[in-house]
């Protein structure tokens, strides 16, 4: 078992050179991109990557305080969802309105199960589960993120 001190430590040694391994990747449209903070430029739409203790995943989160909109933005996702799942090659899990930390949230995600960001001989298995993702993410976005300005 780790203290907080040293599973913190694990955690930002693992992004850190999941950063500086995805650096040279430019973006859908050709831009350097920091990948591990992805700017969708949608206030309440984020892509997140997470890496725990049992599993990693990676996310588009919905977070809009009104659940009204946040459902119109979920909505807006299932539009798009066979065209999201041609570039992913692969179906996501949906989640419409759920609690996290005392806010209303929704998601589209998948899980890598059986990983820990604590053993560094299963960083090769999350950078693989991580980088083909969040790269066919940002083509996904880079296509479809004009369809959500009529909703902000």
């Amino acid at each position: 078992m780790y203290s907080r001190q040293e599973a913190s430590q694990l955690r930002q040694e693992f992004w850190t050179s999941f950063g500086q391994y995805m650096m040279p990747v430019l973006s859908d449209e050709g831009e350097k991109v920091n990948w591990l903070n992805y700017k969708t430029g949608v206030k309440d739409i984020r892509f997140r990557m997470a890496a725990e203790n049992k599993k990693a995943s990676i996310s588009i989160e919905l977070t809009h305080k009104d659940a009204g909109v946040q459902q119109l933005y979920f909505e807006q996702f299932m539009e798009l969802r066979k065209i999201m799942e041609n570039i992913l090659k692969e179906p996501w899990t949906w989640q419409l309105h759920f609690h996290e930390n005392g806010k209303t949230i929704s998601r589209i995600f998948k899980e890598h199960a059986n990983v820990s960001v604590f053993k560094k001989e299963d960083w090769p298995s999350l950078i693989s589960f991580f980088k083909p993702r969040i790269v066919a993410l940002d083509e996904f976005w880079s296509n479809v993120k004009y369809s959500f300005e009529a909703l902000r």
